[in-house]
């Protein structure tokens, strides 16, 4: 699986969303979106929701979110997890 990578963390509002939009607009069944953010990004999450997108969001330490969403149904999200 391809991973889009991005590094939102240092970003600031809106940015990280409409660059994750961009992204999700290319992807593809062998490919996902990778994103990191210094919070859990519900709006993101809840656009992935409504356009049947699997999603996967974890805080892996306090503070540091990772976040992956595919079109691919079939993905096991949390095998992608890179922590």
């Amino acid at each position: 699986m391809t991973h889009h990578l991005l590094d939102a963390r240092a970003m600031s509002h809106p940015e990280p969303l409409e660059k994750a939009v961009a992204i999700l607009r290319e992807l593809d069944a062998d490919s996902c979106l990778y994103m990191l953010s210094r919070k859990n990004p519900i709006p993101l999450l809840k656009l992935a929701e409504e356009n049947r997108l699997q999603s996967l969001s974890e805080e892996v330490t306090i503070g540091e979110w990772h976040i992956l969403i595919t079109p691919n149904p079939d993905v096991d999200l949390k095998g992608e997890l890179r922590v």
